[in-house]
């Protein structure tokens, strides 16, 4: 039966070390899949829940992006979406009784893990002003909340509606609808933080912010590049199709500043074979100094370029624009440079050219690794020109794959959830409902927690997600919010976000992906976009955790007809009753939903255009595939001074906490750990087990510090060293970000350690 949840936090001052794992799932992901699902759901709703997961009459993952094929396995699922599954269906649960025992100061104290691991909250919750905890309110009390603020504000921008990834597309699509009826465009979204630097560069570059490959095209790759991506954490299932790539001839590069285990070999549980031996994955591992992955690309773009019969002279001619000014750019490579940027020897480049020059089939995958730096468009920008001077874009087993995160976020933008919309989306939305959309651009994620600080944004409406637990600068985010008139989050499960709020705040509890959708008309699904462009249906198969809750369709529809009131000629009420009419409107305003309703009926969805991919076509400003040549840049670190990147743990998905360990790593029992190389530790005097203060160190001179991290010594690339987030958020500045997307730079931050 399910346990119940933890009463104290639990201790995390001395965690456990042990040498890094070397091999990814197996039968230790099995055992730690059981265990957790177990403790949150029970043995009989376990099985009744994760035997739904992902597939065709089921409901979506709430974790990862990553795609299923067309056959699905039983268990279609991994060890980090059986986890994020077994919080959303958990047994435990949050009433008006818990916050009354728990005040606002005391969540305050909480870490993210107690928070999360409460349960699901029961009631909607209302902070009044100068009240010090949370009770219970009406539905309409709270929507009469809102209409409140948002109508008596100076001006429709000064408000924000943030979105998280896992919303489905129905609820985006209103909610974006909502906020441009309302008048304006502030809509800043996780990808602001994640993936924004990819989408910049590909709609540059190819003319579609999304990747062009299917997964049919990764098991048919001759060569898969992996940078800056730690599947066996982030992307589990991803393991499986890079096995099945291997399989068919394919060889694997990874480039990243930390060896991980899921891509040294994959242990994979759906096999007995694959359980006891499984499959070396690595081909050849790039360990490679942070930020120097533009270095790395440009000087093997000039090896190419300088390789006869290297090009792909005739797509070259034909479809690309900009070859000259990228060969004059690439003319310039050093290697004396790009050897000191990457860290990487002269043999290891020049084997990673060979494994280029074989394969006639080349898809480049890469994640934060690659898109959290000052120069990460650029970067991007140079992994691009590699595959177009191969003529790698628009054929079978080739293209680029940003993996993205959260198992909706690309279909959010897709339904318009962008604070620089397009002008025809504009036109298409204001022609399908008889508004007038604002065209001044809105608030990203950056830009909105400096609108708080400046006072220039009062109120903040978050559509999921825990958007103090994942942006910037944490002190400067926190004093930002609280300066707001208003904070409301609508979520399923509590995290840091409740605790930090405006004058007055609102929880509103919604329902999950796992969760029965019953409206006036009957029984509902939503859809979502995969990470590989593939449509679908999803329909969850449990009864609501609270007959208190609304579906976030619901919530957006209701609080519209509040705000909006009888001078909104949207059928707001219609598309709460009946979702089918949401993807009707979908389909005559969002360009490849033609014929949504029945093409989200069948099984498998469907695969939405992608004219790079489809017909070598590119929608760019020139018309053309563009090379580009940027100048390149690297992190340069003052000596006495290491490269802090932010990652996950593998106990982690986002910001959701679900333990303390992180067990390939060999971390057990805490998460304030950093990781360091030895011969930098030797040098910094920094002891394996000793403990430490991070200090970031930024133009503006604000010190930023991280106290009482314990030192491990850890086989990171050299002049490198990596915590956890969103621990270290605190040390990233608010104002450092990638150039055009304008993305945190969590992946590069400069620190100095001091004594604890």
């Amino acid at each position: 039966m399910a346990t119940k949840p933890p009463t104290g936090d639990p201790v995390q001052d001395a965690p456990q070390v042990t040498p890094p794992k070397h091999a990814a799932a197996g039968l230790p992901a099995i055992g730690h899949t059981l265990r957790i699902a177990q403790q949150q759901m029970g043995l009989a709703r376990t099985a009744r829940t994760l035997l739904k997961v992902n597939q065709k009459d089921g409901f979506d993952c709430p974790g990862c992006a990553w795609p299923e094929g067309d056959k699905r396995h039983t268990a279609e699922f991994c060890e980090n979406g059986a986890k994020a599954v077994a919080e959303e269906a958990t047994l435990r649960r949050v009433t008006p009784e818990f916050f009354a025992a728990h005040p606002l100061a005391d969540l305050a104290t909480r870490s993210g893990y107690w928070l999360g691991q409460q349960g699901r909250i029961t009631r909607p919750m209302y902070l009044p002003e100068g009240g010090d905890r949370y009770e219970a309110v009406s539905w309409e009390r709270a929507f009469a909340i809102i209409a409140e603020e948002l109508n008596a504000l100076g001006s429709p921008d000064e408000a924000l509606f943030y979105t998280s990834g896992r919303t489905s597309n129905e609820a985006a699509f209103l909610f974006q609808l909502f906020a441009r009826e309302f008048g304006t465009n502030n809509l800043p979204d996780c990808s602001n933080m994640c993936h924004e630097s990819s989408g910049s560069a590909l709609t540059e570059t190819i003319g579609i912010g999304k990747g062009s490959v299917s997964l049919e095209d990764l098991h048919q790759a001759e060569l898969i590049i992996v940078a800056g991506q730690n599947p066996g954490t982030n992307h589990p299932r991803m393991l499986s199709a890079l096995e099945q790539a291997k399989a068919a001839g394919a060889k694997i590069i990874s480039v990243n500043p930390l060896p991980e285990a899921g891509l040294e070999r994959f242990k994979n549980p759906q096999t007995p074979l694959g359980m006891l031996r499984g499959t070396a994955l690595n081909d050849l591992f790039l360990q490679i100094r942070i930020g120097g992955d533009q270095a790395l690309f440009r000087l093997l773009n000039k090896l190419v370029i300088e390789t006869e019969g290297a090009t792909d002279e005739a797509f070259i001619r034909e479809h690309t624009h900009g070859y000259e000014d990228l060969a004059a750019a690439a003319k310039e490579a050093d290697w004396d440079e790009t050897l000191t940027a990457t860290g990487l020897t002269r043999p290891e480049i020049e084997r990673a050219l060979a494994m280029i020059l074989a394969s006639k089939r080349t898809i480049v995958c890469w994640a934060m690794g690659l898109t959290q730096h000052k120069h990460s468009v650029a970067t991007i920008r140079e992994v691009v020109n590699l595959l177009l001077l191969r003529g790698d874009i628009g054929r079978p087993g080739a293209g680029v794959c940003p993996v993205r995160g959260h198992s909706n976020v690309q279909g959010d933008r897709t339904m318009g959830i962008f604070e620089r919309p397009a002008p025809a989306f504009l036109d298409a939305l204001d022609k399908e409902f008889g508004i007038t959309s604002p065209r001044s651009h809105g608030y990203d994620v950056v830009r909105s927690i400096q609108a708080m600080r400046d006072g220039r944004a009062k109120v903040l409406f978050a559509m999921g997600g825990n958007f103090v637990g994942a942006t910037p600068d944490t002190d400067v985010t926190e004093a930002a919010i609280r300066r707001t008139a208003l904070t409301v989050h609508v979520s399923t499960k509590l995290n840091r976000s409740h605790a930090v709020t405006g004058r007055r705040a609102l929880i509103l509890p919604t329902l999950g992906r796992t969760d029965k959708d019953v409206q006036a008309t009957g029984r509902q699904f939503v859809t979502v976009e995969d990470s590989m462009g593939m449509v679908h249906a999803s329909r969850g198969n449990l009864a609501p955790a609270s007959p208190h809750l609304l579906s976030e369709p619901a919530i957006v529809a209701r609080m519209a007809r509040a705000v909006l009131g009888p001078h909104s000629t949207t059928p707001w009420e219609e598309f709460e009753r009946d979702y089918a009419t949401v993807r009707d409107r979908i389909s005559r305003v969002v360009p490849g939903f033609e014929d949504f309703n029945a093409r989200a009926a069948r099984p498998e969805g469907f695969r939405l255009p992608h004219a790079p991919r489809d017909e070598r076509r590119f929608p760019t400003r020139t018309g053309r595939a563009n090379f580009t040549a940027a100048p390149v840049e690297y992190p340069r670190v003052p000596q006495g001074r290491l490269l802090l990147q932010t990652l996950r743990s593998h106990d982690q998905y986002n910001t959701t906490i679900y333990g303390l360990d992180d067990r390939y790593r060999g971390i057990t029992g805490g998460r304030r750990v950093v990781m360091v190389n030895p011969a930098d530790a030797a040098e910094l005097g920094l002891a394996d087990g000793s403990y430490t203060d991070l200090v970031s160190e930024w133009k503006d001179g604000v010190e930023r510090r991280a106290p009482g991290f314990r030192v491990v010594h850890y086989p990171t690339a050299r002049g490198c060293a990596a915590a956890y987030y969103p621990e270290t958020n605190v040390l990233v500045p608010l104002d450092s970000t990638a150039d055009t997307s304008n993305t945190p730079a969590s992946k590069s931050v400069v620190v100095r350690f001091e004594p604890a």
